[in-house]
């Protein structure tokens, strides 16, 4: 669900971008010859989806939500991680955040065709409503977690997530600031989608400031 982050993490064109959120849609399918741009992109998410599950920081996040929310705790910190993430976003590019989303979503359009439908689905809503926009706010993190909550098909606490969230905003914040330049690191060190490909067949990575 942390699609901005995803995306940030990317390479600056259509196939990574592709790749990049990929990862969220690939169970069920049947296995298909991607494009290696596309298959190394896929790549580079399972390899944040690993460092973030096992870091530190995340860990001390997800205990901070109540009980009763902790089973979707990691759903939550997805958004709210996004949340912060444009919070804090001239802390780590010099890029504009509205050029960034602007580009993303033409760059995602460009490869619907050969999205799974339900991929398809959930990207022609997040350029069309321009969600990164919504998470900017912390009501529209609010009214995206309720509305996360409101598809799970059995009874749940998960509704009003945004009570732990704003009750320790500022340790989230913290966990946050410790987490991502820490995955910003690993990513370019293990830098997938360049080493594995003529370093001519892609444009140049995004700049970080780390």
């Amino acid at each position: 669900m942390n699609y901005l982050a995803h995306l940030y993490l990317a390479q600056p064109n259509a196939d990574s971008h592709f790749g990049n959120l990929l990862g969220d849609f690939r169970r069920g399918l049947v296995h298909q010859q991607w494009p290696k741009a596309v298959q190394l992109g896929l790549e580079n998410h399972l390899l944040v989806d690993r460092f973030t599950d096992k870091h530190s920081s995340v860990r001390a996040a997800t205990s901070l939500f109540s009980p009763q929310r902790r089973r979707f705790a990691p759903v939550a910190l997805d958004v709210l991680f996004d949340h912060l993430l444009i919070r804090h976003w001239q802390d780590f590019t010099s890029n504009e955040f509205n050029d960034f989303c602007q580009q993303s979503y033409q760059l995602l359009n460009t490869r619907t065709e050969l999205m799974p439908e339900r991929m398809q689905h959930v990207v022609g809503k997040m350029c069309e409503q321009d969600w990164f926009a919504t998470y900017a706010e912390l009501d529209g993190v609010a009214l995206a977690l309720d509305r996360i909550a409101s598809r799970i098909r059995f009874r749940n606490d998960f509704t009003g997530a945004i009570e732990d969230i704003e009750r320790h905003f500022d340790a989230f914040e913290a966990h946050f600031l410790a987490f991502f330049p820490e995955l910003i690191t690993h990513v370019q060190t293990h830098n997938l989608e360049l080493v594995n490909m003529d370093s001519n067949a892609l444009p140049a990575p995004l700049k970080y400031r780390t």
